[in-house]
């Protein structure tokens, strides 16, 4: 990607982000069209970084309208939860650092996500009860529950904390899986957020990807009372995914020990 490209791009993703603060201004006059115009919001934005969405499946994550689901996803990039949100809006898990990011943080925490800080583990019980809440009113939420970023090639496992709020709430589990490829249909490594860099590091390395496009394949859901428990509820949704994207799932002895 040219210099004079990827600042085009730049330019555009800027332009829609503003515009985002207002469609937050909006929300009490658009009631009923909220849902349409914030969709609308993070199709273009994905569009301005370049990327396009390839959909597989059934694009509404809930196949019944007002009943609540947990959506869980492998978790590759900064731009999993812009890409599900140009599907279908739903309030999402996020790590507690994103609410600092500029601009798309306010955006993020405006539509209602639950933020989970990593460091503070003591609080999951808290963020458990708030989900079930959430989903008992019917809501969609999103999650990633690798806890991490991966590049793609190999995913990671799925914590079953967050699972709980599934059971107590007798909501399903809506498994999705995300491919980033580039045109020649190989799989788009650079687009990972991995490793200890930064924000502005990995969406410089995206923004010059030519022909970046995100697999998105909407996934049967797993009914309630299909697993007993949280680790076999994961199990089911990690498996789920692993198959769709015919990847591996990377056994790290550190990650099984802090599955809970």
């Amino acid at each position: 990607m040219t210099v004079f490209g990827v600042a085009l791009r730049v330019i555009a993703a800027l332009t829609v982000l503003l515009s985002g603060l207002l469609v937050v201004a909006a929300k009490p006059v658009l009631r009923g069209n909220t849902r349409h115009a914030v969709r609308r919001w993070f199709a273009c934005l994905v569009r301005a970084f370049g990327v396009r969405i390839e959909l597989h499946g059934d694009p509404k994550f809930q196949a019944t309208p007002g009943r609540g689901v947990l959506v869980v996803s492998n978790h590759v990039s900064w731009l999993d939860s812009l890409v599900l949100d140009a599907v279908q809006p739903m309030a999402m898990v996020a790590k507690s650092d994103i609410k600092g990011w500029p601009v798309l943080g306010g955006l993020i925490s405006a539509a209602g996500s639950v933020f989970i800080d990593r460091e503070r583990l003591t609080r999951l019980p808290e963020t458990v009860s708030d989900l079930t809440a959430a989903l008992r009113a019917g809501l969609a939420i999103g999650a990633n529950p690798e806890g991490t970023t991966w590049c793609g090639i190999s995913s990671g496992r799925f914590r079953p904390a967050l699972f709980q709020s599934a059971l107590d709430a007798g909501v399903p589990v809506r498994p999705v899986a995300l491919r980033y490829r580039v045109a020649d249909g190989t799989t788009a490594r650079p687009a990972a957020f991995v490793g200890p860099e930064d924000l502005v590091t990995s969406m410089r390395r995206a923004l010059r990807l030519r022909g970046l496009v995100v697999e998105v394949h909407v996934l049967p859901e797993i009914a309630p009372g299909r697993a007993e428990n949280r680790r076999d509820l994961a199990g089911l949704a990690e498996a789920a995914v692993s198959e769709a994207l015919g990847t591996t799932v990377a056994l790290h002895k550190e990650l099984d020990l802090q599955r809970a």
